[in-house]
């Protein structure tokens, strides 16, 4: 028997609530809150108002921090912790079905629930109003991926196209409560103040990549011969990083555009 709407919404809430592990010492948070460059001018958003820790932390830094909390309950909690801040606007609800901003820029700092992780970079990276800058609580590994370590993956790829990300700290597990399974980090995601690649050369780099990873870049049923290859390679002084193959993300979008180039030739 299929559950109910509203069944169904409780278990997504009580999800969300139990995947989440709070950040609430105080030392801890101002000292990660000076490691983003949130000014006071800045319009902040946060993901999980949870106790309102972070959220008033970010409070006493930024112009403006609106917060998004699915737990009525948790929002209650807050919401007495932090009335006496104008500058939190606390709005209930489901992240995921929240509308970002379409003018204007904002930043987001956020301890995301975990299980989230990938919809969140997702919905946040996609969209044509992005933030300028992110700071994102989230499992060491995801980070991991994220940055194309120990090597790319499609998502790493696509993200930097207009992304730089960088680890800016390091949690111990005891610095959560209840005190999480993994290890996690902050990351920095900055967007670029030009993309690597514009609308139509991003859609068909999704492309390149997709059928570089399935067929290989090179040989046979590649995109390229080994030849052109490595002629666009030491062209670009890129050569030096082939020997284990396309490995950097500097490497696929310099292939990429030797593959572009010769397509272009061809029509």
């Amino acid at each position: 028997m299929q559950k109910s709407r509203r069944q169904a919404d409780y278990d997504y809430i009580k999800q969300v609530s139990d995947s989440q592990n709070f950040l609430t010492d105080s030392k801890l948070l101002q000292r990660i809150i000076r490691s983003a460059d949130i000014q006071k001018g800045d319009m902040v958003l946060e993901i999980g108002t949870g106790k309102g820790h972070l959220t008033e932390a970010l409070c006493k830094r930024a112009g403006k921090v609106c917060s998004v909390e699915v737990d009525e309950r948790l929002m209650e909690r807050a919401k007495k912790r932090l009335s006496k801040y104008e500058n939190a606007e606390l709005v209930s609800g489901d992240f995921m079905k929240y509308r970002l901003p379409e003018k204007g820029d904002y930043k987001v700092f956020a301890n995301i629930p975990f299980f989230l992780t990938t919809q969140i970079v997702e919905k946040l990276t996609q969209r044509a109003n992005a933030p300028t800058d992110m700071w994102l609580v989230m499992e060491k590994g995801a980070a991991k991926r994220f940055m194309g370590l120990p090597r790319e993956t499609k998502k790493s790829l696509e993200l930097k196209v207009r992304w730089e990300m960088k680890v800016v700290y390091h949690f111990r597990r005891e610095d959560f409560h209840p005190k999480p399974s993994v290890d996690s980090v902050l990351v920095h995601f900055s967007q670029k103040a030009v993309p690597d690649l514009n609308g139509k050369e991003y859609r068909a780099f999704q492309k390149f990549i997709e059928q570089g990873m399935k067929c290989g870049v090179t040989g046979k049923g590649g995109l390229l011969t080994k030849r052109q290859a490595s002629s666009a390679l030491k062209r670009a002084g890129l050569y030096h990083a082939y020997e284990d193959g396309v490995t950097l993300y500097i490497q696929w979008l310099c292939l990429f555009r030797c593959y572009q180039e010769m397509r272009g030739r061809k029509s």
